[in-house]
């Protein structure tokens, strides 16, 4: 089985796993909230099913951007990956907008117009206990395997796993509030929690833009490859080193100098050497281009 085909195929069963679990989760917590008289919880059903419906999006993109080269997209299809994770990182603002205006909807009913909020039933509080401990164990296992499958959209589903294990504690002091006899907090704990789910989307909008218009790799990346390049005495100069994010993954292009009397047989074994090295010691890096340049000593 070649790289592609593997991490598709990771992708594709991390993401069938989470849709069957948000289900679960989506149909347990719908009950619990209606029976149970808890809004933040029926709430939090919808965002699990809007989960479902992005979930679906990952399992499709999956199949597409894994297809590998061909003769119109000769550097692949990989960036499909970077796009699906800027839609869910969008899809992750939307969903704490919509919580945040609820909130502030709910305090001023409360405060302005005295306007009650129903007490809910202690198994409200027991199926948002469940939902933390599912969505954090979700979040573990896909954080792991967009690390193996290099998928940027699944690093983005992971964090949102993070962002319902946030909005689930909220919703946890929300019902706890109002079971001790103090409702407001409901909306407030749901007010404080946009603001960390707004940061976790902003984030995975922020990689996935950075990844589609081929941002540099980060400076840890760049050194790794500077020293790897000095242990090499035929190579004289760095001359140009230029990297960038292609996904997950990255692309290298190097400049280097080598002594002008060097044979073309000589400079092209130490250019390839060098190209194995750095492949092998940076397994992120997708592909090392390397151009040599006559080196002409000073006289």
């Amino acid at each position: 089985m070649n790289q592609l085909k593997l991490e598709e195929r990771i992708i594709k069963k991390n993401t069938l796993m989470t849709m069957i679990i948000n289900a679960f989760l989506a149909a347990m917590k719908m009950l619990a909230g209606i029976f149970g008289k808890s809004s933040v919880l029926i709430s939090d059903a919808i965002n699990s099913l809007g989960d479902i419906a992005t979930n679906a999006v990952v399992y499709i993109s999956a199949i597409f951007s894994r297809k590998g080269h061909d003769k119109d997209h000769p550097y692949g299809h990989e960036k499909i990956d970077s796009i699906i994770s800027i839609f869910l990182g969008v899809a992750i603002i939307i969903t704490a907008f919509e919580v945040g205006r609820e909130a502030i909807y709910k305090l001023y009913d409360f405060f302005a117009n005295g306007i009650g909020i129903a007490t809910p039933k202690w198994y409200a509080l027991l199926a948002a206990a469940v939902t933390i401990g599912v969505k954090e164990f979700l979040f573990q296992v896909t954080k792991r395997d967009a690390k193996k499958a290099r998928s940027g959209a699944l690093l983005a589903q992971a964090w949102d796993h993070r962002s319902d294990t946030i909005a689930s504690f909220g919703a946890i002091v929300g019902i706890s509030g109002v079971l001790l006899g103090a409702p407001y907090l409901d909306p407030i704990a749901s007010l404080m929690i946009t603001f960390f789910i707004l940061r976790v989307g902003y984030r995975i909008t922020a990689s996935g833009v950075a990844q589609v218009v081929d941002k540099a790799a980060d400076p840890l990346t760049e050194q790794t490859i500077r020293d790897i390049v000095a242990k090499y005495s035929e190579i004289q100069s760095l001359d140009v080193i230029k990297t960038r994010m292609f996904g997950m993954k990255i692309y290298v292009d190097l400049e280097v100098s080598m002594d002008f009397q060097l044979s073309l047989e000589k400079s092209h074994a130490v250019a390839q050497k060098l190209h194995d090295e750095i492949e092998s010691a940076l397994p992120e890096i997708l592909h090392c281009m390397i151009h040599c340049n006559p080196f002409y000593p000073k006289k």
